[in-house]
């Protein structure tokens, strides 16, 4: 008879906990060259990585990230039973074209820059179920092939207001299993739709803050938890903007995150020395945040209790061009040390 791990309104709690037990990124040059950049595995001398276009340089991101996580967790790549990926490009071409040579099953998923937490979230259920010993959760982006799919080519030399994130280059990989490590996923928070009307695709905070305001206030009514419960909520891509608008939000919900909030998009740059305005964002920024700095955390016990919230603007160039508003959402997951 099947166990239930339903808590409260919309998320889970495991009964055996799935353990993340390796952990990879691979970055940019300009992420090397933020306050991370000695935590990264590795960091490409160049944004093309050798590939004649942004695209291509991406799948090579992701075919690097996910087998140095593999191999990192000592395994074949044949023991991985399913591969859960995403990315921000139209079909999930860096996906598709980064992990063919891998011939490991995959769901492909897109949920913009929340996809992170939702490749973690279903790879941590396939795991607790007993449907896979090893299953892999791996996303990206690259600012040179989300500049191209979302506003302008590079070589058009557009303005950022300061309201604009920064894409971060970078792919993140992670592998599942029963047990192993010194991080475990004990729940998750799948997160709704969120539309507030915000039809402003250079301020991806304010889009995204409502909705990172919603998983939150549920992950914590789910579970009867204050934010003091939490070493740290960190949020994937808010910047310094939508980081006053969720932190706002929830003290109107009774809740004061203000001093356990974090945001990978904050981290990962330097906002004076690189110019980055409002800071990172993409696939890529809380992935790459997850493995360099939080999870290293959470293994050495600096961290006991997490709650780790990527962040996504649900637009397309399509939506937005006929004048669609712009939809977040955020999926949140619980790491604990062990």
């Amino acid at each position: 008879m099947a166990v239930n791990q339903q808590a409260g309104q919309q998320s889970i709690e495991f009964q055996e906990a799935p353990h993340i037990i390796s952990s990879a990124s691979v970055v940019g040059p300009k992420e090397g060259e933020g306050p991370l950049g000695e935590w990264f595995d590795l960091v490409a001398p160049d944004a093309g990585l050798g590939e004649e276009t942004w695209e291509e340089a991406e799948s090579t991101m992701q075919k690097e990230a996910l087998q140095t996580a593999i191999g990192k967790a000592q395994l074949m790549t044949q023991q991985v039973r399913y591969l859960f990926g995403g990315d921000l490009l139209a079909q999930l071409i860096a996906t598709s074209f980064g992990n063919g040579d891998a011939q490991i099953p995959l769901f492909g998923l897109y949920g913009a820059c929340s996809t992170c937490g939702e490749s973690l979230a279903l790879a941590a259920m396939t795991v607790a179920a007993g449907y896979a010993d090893y299953a892999a959760a791996l996303t990206s982006s690259h600012f040179g092939s989300a500049e191209k799919e979302f506003r302008f080519p590079l070589g058009y030399g557009n303005q950022r207001p300061l309201s604009a994130t920064w894409t971060v280059t970078g792919s993140g990989a992670f592998v599942l299993a029963p047990k192993g490590g010194h991080v475990k996923l004990s729940g998750v928070t799948p997160g709704r739709i969120i539309d507030m009307g915000i039809k402003d695709n250079m301020n991806m905070g304010a889009c995204m803050a409502p909705a990172a305001c919603d998983t939150i206030y549920q992950n914590l009514m789910d579970f009867n938890r204050q934010p003091e419960d939490y070493d740290r909520i960190i949020t994937g891509d808010l910047g310094s903007v939508g980081q006053r608008i969720v932190i706002d939000l929830l003290r109107e919900k009774g809740f004061d995150i203000s001093a356990q909030h974090m945001d990978c998009g904050i981290e990962i740059y330097d906002p004076k020395r690189q110019d980055t305005h409002a800071g990172g964002s993409g696939c890529g920024c809380s992935a790459v945040v997850l493995a360099a700095m939080i999870l290293p955390k959470l293994r050495k016990g600096i961290w006991k209790r997490v709650l780790f919230v990527p962040t996504g603007a649900l637009l397309s160039k399509v939506s937005f061009n006929e004048g669609q508003t712009i939809p977040g959402i955020a999926h949140a997951v619980v790491l604990e040390h062990c």
